[in-house]
């Protein structure tokens, strides 16, 4: 930043000019306004600046030329005595100059060949010590004005009567102060007015005093600012033709009297502008049909006077009309729609026909029909009250009717031999003629294979659809229905050429709704099985996210299920069902899920983590995100633990059946093992055991039994037959087993026929002393076999471990269990008779050789 003093140039007042600091170039406006008292001559009458800048114009229009010159006063002591040299600046910009042929060189001039600035300070300086500010001028660009276009006006009828003029500017920016005016003349009393307008209005509002209603007046717009003016194109209106009327009412509308197809419409102006209704007036009247959304075009009828009513015919009989009208007064403006009335034509009987088609369901036997119709293009119902009538007769009348209602549809049974219905629609006025309807069965014959719906805006839908085998096709049938109602009279159907192979389907049909739409092929004998697909016209993110919930956590793994969406609440199909979830301060995880299964297993998750999970689901117009959940993994959990509780249970119960098992398969082993196999003696016909050798028998396991008996015996077995090897093998390797006989098959060894062949020995040791007891200082005696049989095993631990042979005959007798003492016989006598029937048991044993040696 540069910082100039100005020097005392005057014999007076040098003291304030000096005192002046002008910065360069950030103040120039500032510069400007002072630059008359800076480096100036003063006296006592005025001060005279330095230099003079003169341009040609200070106002240019943008993007012109502009020149400008600059002199220098000889005087200025700005440049006595030294060299004058001369520089222009434009605002900040350093403009070159050419300096003017003269005597001391004091006069520069500079041109500026596009000047493209709004505002600008264009600035003469000298360069002396310092560059120093001598004169300058503001130059101001911009464009002439152009002429205001769209002028109108309006006449306000009511109460202030008025009249609005409004009009556009133009489009061009001036960047000029720009003043608009708007000029009125009214011819017939030559009085012309000027109204001054506000910067940037487009509009102004004359009173009611300054025009009058019946005479032409001419209204034009003025712009005018410092580069010229312009004229908007004149309007010439009388006031009164330029007036929009309020809305005019409609009285009634009624009936014509034996006139079909006419209404007769009454009608007047509002209260304000009843006045009006001496003049003829134009009018204007919409129509439209009660079921109908949409109005006809305008009727124009002649000018009439609203005292006078209007006819209207050529409309549908016995139909309800909506009448809306309209007034203008010559070239005025049409006034706004008056508000509806109706009124009904006079009934006649139905004509054209009906579009129908059926639906057979049930067996042979009980067949239910599902009949839909909807009027043809020909249908006139010609009536308000119309009810339709199916039947199995071509003649009206009660007899034959199957069904009567006032819907589009209609349920019953069909008698076993009609083969087609007829259908009529019936009013007041009469029946139509009946319309033939043959009774369709259904064919299993898949024609149909692929059907798609593409959405043609917000209120339609393209159908297409794919046919296997034409050959056999009459038609199809197009039917459809909203998915959120059940009610039948909602099915819409329309019905298709052979040849066609898609369809727009309108009607009914909302944004953000499912329907179902259903392609029925049709042939000459029946109808063929449909293909189905759900559509939505327009789909949006669904309006609700459902919400997820654990059902199942084990080690590392967690599942989730949620519900599925309500079909209202989906507002399109939705594709796709992704879980996010995600530890703390952990990376987000994400899992694409089926829509249809509506569950999810999360994997490998750490069991010391709080983890967070929500659901987004998608439809093509947008997604939604769910609620978040939070949840943690159990290290173990319920199931865990009572899986582990029953593969324990399963596992012991499995030992303790097998443990169980082996025993009673080994059974015999293990009563080995823990006590001695002996056969029931008391339940044979040998002798009974007396209870001191049963005790005999069971060696005490430990000394707490008070004085056991031990005994020695050595028993024989007759067994004349003789063996074969093989048996002589079975009968070695059953030796063990034959301990069960017992011990008490005899008692003694003269048992009568005994002898060393052919007989095998069965031996009980009995001894009168315990095994741990010293041996007996007498030798022992053994009798020993001379059968190859071995004797019985004696491993068993409680078996004793010595033998003593008792000698004498009376031992023997005590110790004989074939009979009583007294059948003892002395030896040197002949042996008793032995009856072997006393012995049942050993009768079994006894074997008889069936071959001789």
């Amino acid at each position: 930043m540069k910082w100039i003093r100005g020097q005392n140039g005057g014999k007076q007042g040098g003291l304030a000019a000096s005192s002046v600091i002008i910065m360069i170039p950030t103040l120039v406006s500032v510069v400007v306004i002072l630059v008359a008292f800076l480096n100036g001559v003063q006296n006592e009458d005025n001060i005279q600046p330095c230099a003079k800048v003169q341009t040609s114009s200070s106002v240019v229009p943008l993007g012109s030329p502009v020149t400008a010159t600059c002199f220098i006063r000889d005087d200025c002591p700005l440049v006595i005595g030294q060299a004058v040299h001369i520089e222009w600046h434009l605002g900040n910009r350093f403009i070159p100059s050419s300096p003017v042929a003269s005597e001391s060189g004091s006069i520069s001039k500079v041109v500026i060949p596009n000047f493209n600035h709004t505002r600008a300070f264009l600035t003469c300086c000298i360069q002396a010590s310092l560059l120093q500010v001598v004169g300058g001028v503001e130059i101001r660009a911009g464009y002439p004005p152009e002429a205001p276009q769209n002028l109108s006006c309006q006449t306000n009828l009511t109460t202030p009567n008025t009249l609005t003029c409004s009009w556009s500017p133009g489009r061009q920016q001036t960047h000029l102060l720009t003043k608009y005016t708007l000029h009125t003349e009214i011819r017939e009393s030559n009085e012309n007015r000027t109204y001054e307008l506000q910067t940037g209005a487009d509009h102004y509002i004359i009173p009611r005093s300054d025009f009058v209603l019946f005479s032409e007046m001419k209204v034009y717009i003025k712009a005018d600012n410092e580069l010229g003016e312009a004229t908007s194109v004149p309007v010439v209106l009388e006031p009164v033709s330029a007036a929009k009327f309020d809305p005019p009412k409609i009285l009634k509308v009624e009936t014509v009297p034996k006139m079909y197809g006419c209404l007769k419409l009454r009608w007047n102006l509002s209260q304000h502008q009843s006045w009006m209704s001496v003049y003829r007036l134009n009018l204007e009247v919409r129509l439209k049909p009660a079921e109908s959304s949409q109005w006809s075009k305008p009727i124009l009828g002649s000018p009439v006077k609203p005292t006078r009513p209007v006819d209207l015919c050529h409309l549908h009989h016995g139909t309800q009309y909506f009448a809306q009208i309209r007034v203008s007064y010559q070239q005025s403006p049409w006034s706004e729609w008056s508000s509806s009335q109706s009124g009904v034509t006079l009934e006649s009987a139905p004509t054209g026909r009906l579009d129908s088609w059926m639906k057979v369901s049930g067996d042979h036997m009980h067949k239910q029909l599902h009949m839909f119709w909807k009027p043809s293009k020909q249908f006139r119902a010609n009536g308000q009250n119309v009810s339709y009538i199916v039947s199995v007769q071509a003649s009206p009348g009660e007899k034959g009717k199957v069904c009567s209602t006032m819907g589009n549809y209609c349920t019953f049974q069909l008698p076993s031999k009609a083969k087609k219905v007829y259908l009529r629609a019936v009013n007041a006025a009469g029946k139509s003629r009946p319309t033939e309807v043959q009774i369709s069965q259904t064919k299993a014959r898949w024609v149909i294979s692929n059907i798609t719906a593409i959405p043609r805006g917000d209120h339609s839908l393209l159908v297409q659809w794919q046919s296997n085998d034409t050959f056999c096709l009459t038609g199809y049938v197009v039917e459809w229905r909203p998915l959120l109602k059940s009610d039948l009279s909602l099915i819409q159907f329309e019905i298709a050429d052979q040849n066609q192979s898609s369809l727009v389907i309108s009607g009914s049909i909302e944004p953000y709704k499912p329907y179902g739409i259903s392609v029925y092929p049709r042939f000459k004998d029946g109808i063929g099985p449909p293909k189905t697909v759900n559509a939505y016209s327009r789909q949006k993110a669904p309006s609700m996210a459902p919400k997820i919930r654990m059902k199942k956590t084990w080690r590392s793994h967690i599942e989730l299920t949620w519900d599925e969406i309500p079909l209202g609440q989906r507002n399109g199909v939705i594709q796709s069902c992704r879980v996010f979830y995600w530890a703390k301060e952990g990376p987000i995880n994400v899992v694409n899920v089926d829509p249809e299964e509506r569950r999810v297993i999360l994997k490998d998750l750490n069991t010391v983590s709080l983890y967070e999970a929500f659901i987004m689901v998608s439809t093509s117009g947008g997604s939604l995100n769910g609620s978040t959940i939070h949840f943690e993994v159990e290290p173990f959990d319920a199931v865990t633990i009572v899986m582990i509780v029953m593969v324990t249970g399963v596992g012991l119960s499995l030992f303790i059946i097998v443990m169980v098992m082996t025993c009673f398969s080994n059974h015999k082993t293990l009563k080995g093992r823990f006590w001695p196999v002996v056969p029931d003696p008391a339940n044979s016909s040998i002798k009974r055991w007396t209870s001191e050798s049963t005790e005999d028998t069971h060696p005490s396991w430990d000394n707490e039994e008070p004085n056991p008996i031990y005994l020695s015996h050595l028993s024989f077995l007759d067994l004349p037959i003789k063996l074969s090897k093989e048996e002589d093998d079975l009968w070695l390797n059953d030796a063990e087993d034959t301990s069960d006989l017992g011990e008490s098959i005899c008692g003694s060894p003269c048992i009568p026929g005994y002898s060393n062949s052919g007989s095998v020995p069965y031996a009980t040791v009995i001894f009168s002393g315990p095994c741990i007891s010293p041996p007996p200082k007498e030798p022992h005696f053994y009798l020993r076999s001379e059968s190859t049989q071995p004797l019985l095993e004696t491993e068993e631990s409680f078996s004793p471990k010595c033998y003593q042979n008792i000698g004498t005959d009376e031992m023997q007798r005590e110790q004989c269990f074939f009979g009583p003492c007294d059948d003892y016989v002395p030896e040197g006598e002949p042996d008793p008779v032995i009856h072997w029937d006393d012995f049942p048991f050993l009768q079994a044993l006894v074997m008889n050789d069936t071959e001789n040696d």
